[in-house]
């Protein structure tokens, strides 16, 4: 299934646009953008304003989403037992299926040891559940060893959401990423990126490009992975740096989002 995530408003959630007088688009605003473009799915993902939501909101945010006939994902930084148990109680609030998660947090890097750790005591509840974990292919790292760490629980519930432009920065080629993490793959998340000089020809940025015109080979990620075959959703983001103004940043957004999902609707 086609899902948008909330990587692919960023701008539109971003509070920078209200220095241009714009207002931030809620959670809400978001499952309605989502159901016009005719997308049954949204990975409320990294969205800060969800940990501080009352109880009230999160529920009148989880009705809008079934009202509108959205399914939701989930998606968070870290893996600590606790962090992980609170996404569980929110995933069980929007019916979601799978958590997307992630290594490290933002004031925890744990070993690999310790990862294990962590997972072991809070993967039985997903289990008991029936909610997916799948943690993220991530420059922080190694594919091999975040494949090694998934493989060594056999357990349908826990996975990998694959995003092969992220370990570029560890000089990783997401080719690889793609097979190594093809039979654990339980999420993807979809963006094209690219890379160009810099203004004097001095070093190169790194950021994202419209869909199939970057340096993402979709087309292999689609024959080794099989992500339609296995019912392996894919989750449109967007790498998109700050244009002139909001205005013109948001129209783009707007553009790529709209791109992106008529680049996986014709390689259906």
């Amino acid at each position: 299934m086609i899902g948008l995530g909330t990587y692919a408003f960023f701008w539109q959630h971003s509070e920078r646009i209200r220095d241009h007088g714009l207002e931030p688009l809620t959670l809400i605003g978001a499952f309605e953008a989502t159901r016009q473009l005719d997308v049954d799915l949204f990975q409320i993902c990294d969205y800060a304003p969800l940990e501080r939501m009352t109880d009230a909101e999160l529920r009148d945010a989880a009705s809008a989403a079934r009202d509108l006939g959205l399914t939701i994902e989930l998606g968070t930084k870290g893996i600590e037992p606790a962090h992980l148990a609170r996404f569980l109680t929110l995933a069980e609030l929007f019916d979601a299926r799978l958590v997307r998660g992630m290594l490290y947090g933002p004031d925890s890097r744990p070993t690999l040891g310790e990862a294990e750790m962590h997972l072991r005591e809070a993967l039985p509840a997903y289990e008991a559940a029936d909610v997916t974990l799948a943690l993220e292919t991530y420059e922080q790292v190694a594919t091999t060893d975040l494949v090694a760490l998934v493989d060594s629980f056999g357990s349908r519930h826990l996975g990998i959401c694959l995003d092969p432009g992220n370990v570029v920065a560890r000089l990783e080629r997401p080719r690889d990423a793609v097979e190594l993490a093809a039979p654990l793959v339980a999420n993807v998340h979809v963006k094209d990126f690219a890379f160009a000089r810099q203004d004097g020809w001095v070093g190169f940025t790194y950021s994202g490009a419209p869909m199939g015109t970057g340096l993402h080979d979709y087309p292999h990620l689609l024959e080794t992975v099989r992500p339609r075959e296995r019912g392996i959703n894919e989750i449109v983001e967007h790498w998109l740096p700050w244009q002139r103004d909001a205005d013109t940043t948001i129209r783009t957004e707007r553009d790529w989002t709209r791109t992106t999902i008529e680049y996986l609707r014709s390689t259906a």
